[in-house]
């Protein structure tokens, strides 16, 4: 008995995937429940787990091939007789045998002889192959053997591969600059290699690139779904809205000092780090409250207004760029905002992020400054009207009240579409996070 694996529902509006990696083998045992394929998609990866016990039967799609939803993988087989039915079909059909011709009597002899020679094992082999080479008796090529003599050229051994020579200034060198002496020709009596060979190659041009050694000067590889829907995603972006970009700047000291004063107290009260991103999804909420067309959307002819606060956290992965959700932010506090930041951050580095993490944004908040990032126009993420881009915090002087003090400056861009949001609108916003963030306690106060 056999039971079908196939594509289970990958989510709202995913109808296909494209079977990334096989992680068990035909013939494998697997255990009910045990991821056997790995499905990439164009938001996340998704693990097939085996429907029941057995031994993983034929495999019908072969990884890079897309596969819709229902489609068959392949089997659970219980053992492996089924497999072989699967994949092996019995010939019952015994062509007529031919009358032989007779043979040369040199010809009977050497098989003969041959056939004495032979192992239990080739008998065996040769019972079952019997079928099939009765009809190959009769050739005229069994002929040449006893007319045609192949000459076996003996085999030369292979000489052994000579130590290089060097001269103990030259290996100090080698060893000091990590040279590699194979690649190096000695100009010394008998192809020693010596000082002045090392100070030659030195003095040369330095060699190709690793990288350009092993894929030559270009090399191509197929981007994945994942890749592709970012690329399609943010070009719809830039096609279908006007987007429009402000800045501001925000003295970090306050938040900072904050922050270093009550870190370790946090810590050990809630097990989760203080960080930054607290104090920004807590000043985006509330200046959404405040100007709800940011966190609104166009839909059609109309403009639908959300009064939820589903704030998207834009994480850099080996995979590229994922968004997951934090949801009803409003509702949370900063001990809560820190645990799931943190788990949604994990899920998406070990490539555990489902579809429903990433679906109901309403607003995005994008971190470059983790990477160095000074300045950037943070791009839209559909069908969201509005993103606000953090950046690295640098010591900067700054004017306070007549006198030029050196403070931790952050610089804040938002980017949102104008269809929507006018530019008065747009500025006031973040205006408002810059107050907040400078004097934290209108955070607390929601000020």
């Amino acid at each position: 008995m056999s039971e079908k694996i196939t594509v289970p529902t990958l989510g709202e509006s995913v109808t296909e995937a494209t079977v990334s990696k096989w992680l068990k083998s035909q013939g494998e045992k697997v255990v009910a429940d045990e991821p056997i394929v790995e499905l990439e998609t164009d938001k996340v990866n998704v693990e097939v787990p085996a429907p029941s016990n057995g031994i993983l039967g034929t495999i019908k799609v072969k990884e890079g091939e897309t596969v819709n939803v229902g489609s068959l993988l392949g089997t659970i087989n219980d053992n492996i007789t089924s497999i072989v039915s699967e994949t092996k079909e019995v010939k019952s059909y015994r062509p007529p045998k031919k009358q032989s011709k007779k043979q040369p009597k040199l010809f009977e002899e050497k098989k003969n002889q041959s056939h004495q020679r032979k192992t239990s094992n080739e008998l065996e082999d040769e019972q079952v192959l019997k079928l099939d080479n009765e009809q190959l008796e009769d050739e005229p090529l069994i002929l040449e053997e006893v007319h045609s003599e192949k000459k076996e050229t003996p085999v030369q051994p292979k000489a052994s591969k000579q130590e290089t020579k060097v001269s103990p200034a030259a290996r100090k060198m080698a060893t000091e600059g990590k040279i590699d002496l194979e690649k190096i020709r000695g100009t010394g009596k008998n192809g020693i290699i010596l000082k002045e060979d090392i100070m030659a190659l030195m003095g040369s041009k330095p060699a190709p690139s690793e990288r350009k050694i092993k894929h030559g000067p270009e090399e191509r590889v197929k981007m994945t779904r994942l890749r592709l829907t970012i690329a399609k995603r943010l070009k719809e972006a830039q096609e279908n809205a006007a987007m429009l970009t402000t800045f501001n700047e925000v003295d970090m000291s306050e938040v900072i000092a904050m922050r270093n004063q009550y870190k370790d107290d946090f810590l050990n009260n809630y097990g989760v780090k203080l960080g930054f991103m607290s104090f920004f999804v807590k000043a985006c909420v509330i200046g959404l409250k405040n100007f709800p067309a940011i966190n609104s959307e166009i839909q059609g002819e109309e403009i639908v207004y959300k009064n939820y606060y589903n704030i998207s956290i834009a994480v850099g992965t080996d995979r590229g760029l994922v968004v997951p959700v934090l949801r009803e932010t409003d509702e949370m506090s900063f001990a809560d905002i820190e645990k799931n930041i943190a788990s949604l951050g994990q899920k998406a580095r070990d490539g555990k992020i489902t579809i429903e993490d990433l679906q109901g944004g309403t607003f995005t908040i994008t971190n470059g400054g983790i990477y160095g990032s000074m300045l950037s126009t943070p791009i839209l993420n559909p069908p969201q009207s509005a993103v606000l881009g953090m950046h690295n915090i640098v010591e900067r002087p700054v004017v306070i009240n007549g006198n030029v003090e050196v403070r931790p400056v952050m610089y804040l861009a938002l980017s949102y579409d104008h269809r929507l949001i006018d530019g008065r609108e747009a500025v006031q916003f973040l205006v408002a996070i810059k107050g907040m963030l400078e004097d934290p306690a209108r955070i607390l106060l929601e000020l």
